[in-house]
């Protein structure tokens, strides 16, 4: 009986200690910014799908960072970014010129404008060192739009601006892209019919351009997806297999 007892106790010991460490993990002013009443219902009804905690997380960003998001679409992180960075932080929203590439979101989404995100600036990425301008930044994010920059009829030099947002992350920064996952080895191949990029290529881009592979979250992960749908199909939108990856600039 008395062994029972212990069992029960370490039992409970050790949950206590697991939540506990559950709850540092997501710090307040993360869970604050997701929590902000002024997000858009239509943003909140994502939240199950897209972890805006864990992928905050994942991502180290805290009060004070500069972040710049590149391709920002609607602002669904955009807006989270700022809550999280402050009043002492800031939010730069990068919307490059695609030539028309309605996919790839390149119009203003406004938010810059509202007063509740005056941490925000809007950047236009309309001429090479456009990006620059406000580095060094502490943290560089795209989630579903890396693969945008690789559609065939933009004709980008993705080597040239994968080297500027390395030399505008200041040393020991961080990269973080999110995408929906291709079939591995298959390249570019599919981003242009399903929207997909292979994780396998990224990984390759970023360390050609210096950066350092330090960790990856597999809290988007969906084994189900066949990888064979474009991503806006009804069968799979919301669900796609997405990878995510966290990428330094080496401190030296």
């Amino acid at each position: 009986m008395q062994n029972l007892k212990r069992a029960a106790a370490l039992a409970a010991g050790l949950m206590i200690a697991l939540c506990a460490t559950a709850a540092s993990a997501q710090p307040a002013y993360i869970t604050a910014a997701v929590a902000d009443p002024a997000r858009p219902a239509a943003d909140t009804a994502r939240d199950p799908f897209r972890k805006p905690i864990d992928m905050m997380v994942f991502a180290q960003v805290k009060p004070g960072d500069h972040v710049l998001e590149l391709i920002p679409g609607g602002g669904y992180f955009e807006r989270i970014f700022s809550g999280v960075v402050g009043p002492n932080g800031h939010v730069y929203e990068a919307i490059p010129v695609l030539g028309g590439a309605a996919d790839a979101s390149p119009m203003s989404n406004g938010i810059a404008a509202d007063p509740h995100y005056a941490n925000i600036t809007e950047l236009n990425m309309s001429a090479p060192g456009d990006i620059a301008k406000n580095a060094p930044y502490d943290l560089i994010w795209t989630s579903q739009n890396y693969h945008d920059l690789h559609l065939t009829r933009l004709h980008l030099d993705i080597a040239a601006l994968d080297a500027e947002l390395f030399a505008a992350l200041k040393p020991g920064g961080v990269f973080i892209i999110v995408d929906h996952a291709a079939e591995l080895g298959s390249g570019t191949r599919d981003t242009d019919k399903m929207h997909r990029i292979d994780e396998a290529l990224v990984k390759t881009e970023m360390k050609a351009a210096g950066f350092v592979l330090e960790d990856e979250s597999n809290v988007l992960r969906n084994p189900a997806d066949t990888h064979t749908l474009l991503v806006f199909d009804a069968a799979i939108r919301g669900h796609t297999d997405q990878f995510v990856l966290r990428f330094r600039k080496p401190r030296s």
